[in-house]
């Protein structure tokens, strides 16, 4: 049986995923799609968005989430400064966590846990500050647990998330500049432990040269990187 037990997770481009569960439940994290150049052309959206999940505030993580939420009467949970912050500007009860809090939602748990990134938006010429950064530990009822790193830094305390949480995909950002490269995600897969790792955060701006297969060849299982294109789901 797949490890993913029926659940579908499709890559769209940059950090944005959208996860299906077997119960019908569709969950959308970090949606960039209008102003991301690695969006698929034609890809749409489930009619059904039932919850936005935000690792952070940045706008290529945020930028959607609004009118996503909007068209698609879907619930904001993130951060509890950002998800008052998207209250603010019209979402419909979002729900504010922080880390090391969870929230029960149907079919699966979500758990916030520590990222190592800033997190803000821009207003004008104002920086507002949205609290901090963090990664999403998905444990789905009946299948398997994802991490969703957000944006981050390699560090000693993903160990802490493997003996909590034991993640068995782990969806990381290997792009660099912004986040981690190749080389430190290869670390942090040693801190993990995961079975199957999906890169994200990789290949939308030149600055952002990381790639999977420079991932994959420093790896004892190199075949444990997914190598898939925006709009492709994951098989593991």
């Amino acid at each position: 049986m797949s490890l993913l037990k029926g659940t579908r997770v499709t890559w769209l481009g940059h950090a944005t995923v959208l996860t299906q569960l077997p119960n019908g439940v569709n969950l959308l994290i970090d949606p960039f799609i209008e102003h991301n150049p690695k969006f698929p052309k034609g890809f749409e959206l489930p009619e059904k968005i039932d919850y936005i999940l935000l690792t952070h505030a940045h706008m290529d993580h945020t930028a959607d989430a609004l009118p996503v939420a909007k068209k698609h009467k879907s619930t904001i949970v993130a951060m509890v400064e950002l998800a008052g912050y998207m209250g603010a500007k019209g979402a419909a009860s979002p729900i504010g966590i922080n880390l090391g809090g969870a929230v029960e939602l149907p079919g699966v748990s979500v758990v916030m846990v520590e990222a190592k990134h800033s997190s803000s938006i821009q207003e004008g010429d104002q920086i507002l500050y949205m609290g901090v950064a963090a990664g999403l530990i998905l444990t789905i009822e009946d299948g398997p647990v994802l991490y969703h790193a957000g944006d981050t830094s390699a560090f000693r305390d993903m160990e802490v998330i493997r003996e909590l949480y034991a993640p068995d995909i782990a969806m990381l950002p290997i792009g660099g500049h912004y986040t981690m490269g190749p080389k430190e995600a290869a670390l942090a897969v040693r801190y993990l432990q995961p079975k199957s790792i999906l890169p994200i955060h990789w290949g939308t701006f030149p600055a952002l040269k990381g790639t999977p297969q420079e991932l994959a060849k420093l790896l004892n299982d190199p075949e444990s990187v997914a190598i898939i294109s925006p709009g492709e789901v994951l098989e593991v």
